[in-house]
């Protein structure tokens, strides 16, 4: 999201090709949002897909990818049906809001603008429609972890981990007002994640909470949210194989 947003972006461009020997391609927002959906789906558990009792089609999933510059929120069953990437995340709001600390006034601030920016997305992406919300990326792990008492990284717990919105929210409020000291004791928090994890779960507890809030509404509450460590990566991956070639006898 940087890349797409610097003025001075060719300077970017112009250093990995000297380095590398490449042009960089930098994505749309609306790209990155299905390559993430796209990515998550590698990690959908076999009842995902599958109607609720009652209902004749599955409901869609609602996929977050929280990253420092940038977030997607991205609907859909097998393939994204609505999609919206808003400039938003844990460095952009670290930078904007909290870069000299989580004091009331910037906390308020800083919700202020997520709740603003998910009016936006609404006006895309029907947040009352998910009957399971997916998180991808290091904001969401490092919460999931919290949630789930980890002393450190671990990847099989984390993959497919499943918590109620409650413990969600508990573990974003619990980040957000964490001092440095207890986020240099969490094993699971990288260095480098240290000074801007307060704003990603800020960002995280609005997104949660608007879903929330707008399931309730609808009469379907959410009941679960999933972390996924297949996200934009695999993605990636998976836009760069080819497609099959049909076999003899086989429509093109």
């Amino acid at each position: 999201s940087a890349t797409r947003d610097a003025r001075n972006r060719e300077d970017f461009v112009a250093g990995v090709r000297r380095l590398l020997g490449i042009d960089p391609e930098v994505v749309s927002g609306q790209e990155e949002a299905r390559l993430s959906f796209t990515g998550s789906l590698l990690g959908a558990g076999e009842e995902e897909g599958t109607p609720e009792p009652g209902e004749c089609e599955p409901a869609p999933r609602l996929v977050v990818d929280l990253g420092g510059g940038s977030t997607e929120l991205v609907l859909g069953v097998d393939e994204p049906s609505a999609a919206i990437s808003l400039d938003t995340g844990s460095v952009r709001i670290t930078e904007r809001f909290l870069a000299a600390g989580v004091t009331p006034e910037a906390e308020a601030a800083a919700r202020a603008e997520v709740r603003g920016l998910l009016d936006e997305a609404e006006r895309v992406v029907d947040l009352s429609a998910p009957g399971r919300l997916v998180g991808l990326a290091g904001t969401i792990t490092t919460v999931t972890a919290h949630a789930l008492n980890l002393q450190a990284f671990d990847p099989q717990a984390l993959n497919g981990a499943e918590l109620s919105p409650q413990a969600v929210l508990a573990s974003c409020e619990a980040i957000i007002h964490s001092t440095p000291e207890q986020r240099a004791s969490w094993g699971y928090l990288a260095p480098g994640r240290r000074d801007v994890i307060a704003a990603g779960a800020l960002v995280w507890s609005e997104v949660v909470t608007r879903v929330v809030e707008r399931t309730a509404a609808a009469g379907r509450p959410l009941k679960r949210v999933t972390t996924s460590l297949y996200d934009i990566l695999d993605g990636i991956a998976l836009s760069l194989v080819p497609e099959p070639e049909p076999t003899e006898g086989t429509p093109a």
